[in-house]
């Protein structure tokens, strides 16, 4: 155990978007904790603390990236295709200070098994981790043969995900996504947890229809159905404003770029008047970035990196001019909400001590995960086991 992370530490004269702009405010962490917050002017004295002057250098959430590949994805061009599992330093090094690692096309060679080991080993290793149970296909791979029964139980699975409207879906019938989802929200209710379902979205002219039908089909609420990839088609993106208008959350993914980028997407979702606590934005980060023809055929294959959160954060403040903790939003408070990780997204007391500290031209200084600092003036400073 690091004992560094429960001795007090005092940071001073930082400028804090908690992500509302605070000004400039002392910031106290203990033992992985936000301990106070008091504003520069006060004062604030620890005499036996180790203290840090932030010289009014930006300080904010950490991000919760909440659709990553942890163990990898793709094959869809055969095995020498599988993603590798991402790093801890690849992670912290974007600012990301919490993490939803999920399945995508490969629900055969990949297993939830060995996804749930690698969260666990994220966590032990300074960052904070769940999953979802599920891949692609239906019936859902599970760990105990039951949704319900993944969620309510198993510490770390916070919902589930599924493929709808993509040629490399099951083809689900209605009651099964509707049962799939149902079982999710119960197991979510029995295991105090969010018991989400997690939609990834193709180019299927289907768009969200099969989404819908859930709503058609079962009573789970429309807050707990989460269509993601939805930046990836001018129609889909149209449909998932309507979706968000009408209660939704919806999960725009920021490592895609055309044909709408995640920063202007925000900024379409903004002016079409959508609520803006119901935008999220995740990476899709360590999946694979196939390339399809028309006619289905694979002509091009990559792998999907985390920097294009921080690149989009910096889109939305000096492209787009949001302001700083209005941009915030979908990287932190709106995906705490929508995961129900009440103690994640802000920099409150009682809060956990995440939090990103950042220069005038928003690159990133530090990162801290739990009270312990993961990045230190750029460079990582906390590995993986074996890196």
């Amino acid at each position: 155990m690091d004992f560094s992370v429960l001795t007090p530490h005092l940071f001073r004269n930082a400028h804090l978007f908690a992500p509302e702009d605070k000004g400039r405010c002392d910031l106290l962490i203990a033992a992985g904790k936000i301990v106070a917050i008091e504003k520069a002017s006060q004062g604030t004295t620890r005499p036996d603390c180790p203290e840090t002057d932030l010289a009014g250098a930006v300080v904010c959430p950490g991000f919760i990236d909440q659709h990553v590949h942890l163990i990898g994805g793709g094959g869809e061009a055969g095995p020498h295709t599988r993603t590798p599992e991402v790093r801890l330093s690849a992670l912290v090094a974007a600012g990301i200070t919490s993490v939803v690692g999920l399945l995508g096309t490969d629900g055969v060679t990949r297993h939830t098994e060995s996804l749930l080991a690698k969260t666990r080993a994220l966590e032990h290793e300074g960052i904070s981790a769940w999953m979802l149970t599920g891949a692609y296909g239906l019936p859902s791979p599970t760990i105990t043969g039951s949704v319900e029964k993944d969620v309510a139980l198993i510490d770390k699975i916070i919902g589930v995900k599924c493929a709808i409207s993509d040629h490399r879906s099951s083809a689900p019938a209605d009651h099964q996504l509707a049962s799939m989802a149902a079982q999710s929200r119960v197991g979510g209710l029995l295991g105090a947890k969010a018991g989400i379902s997690v939609f990834h979205l193709g180019n299927s002219p289907k768009l969200l229809e099969p989404l819908l039908s859930i709503l058609h089909n079962a009573d789970v609420p429309r807050v707990k159905l989460l269509p993601t990839h939805v930046n990836r088609a001018q129609a889909l993106f149209h449909a998932a404003l309507n979706y968000a208008r009408e209660g939704g959350f919806i999960d725009i993914t920021t490592s895609i770029s055309e044909p709408i980028d995640a920063a202007s997407a925000i900024v379409m979702a903004r002016e079409a008047q959508v609520p803006f606590n119901r935008l999220t934005l995740s990476s899709d980060g360590n999946g694979s970035q196939p390339k399809f023809d028309e006619s289905g055929n694979l002509v091009g294959i990559g792998v999907a990196g985390f920097e294009s959160l921080l690149e989009t954060l910096q889109q939305l403040v000096n492209r787009h001019q949001l302001p700083l903790e209005e941009a915030l939003l979908p990287f932190t408070q709106n995906v705490a909400a929508f995961l129900g990780l009440e103690h994640k997204g802000r920099i409150a007391p009682g809060c956990d001590a995440d939090f990103l500290v950042l220069t005038d031209d928003l690159q990133i200084r530090d990162v801290w995960a739990k009270g312990r600092q993961m990045v230190r003036e750029g460079a990582v400073c906390v590995k993986g086991t074996f890196e």
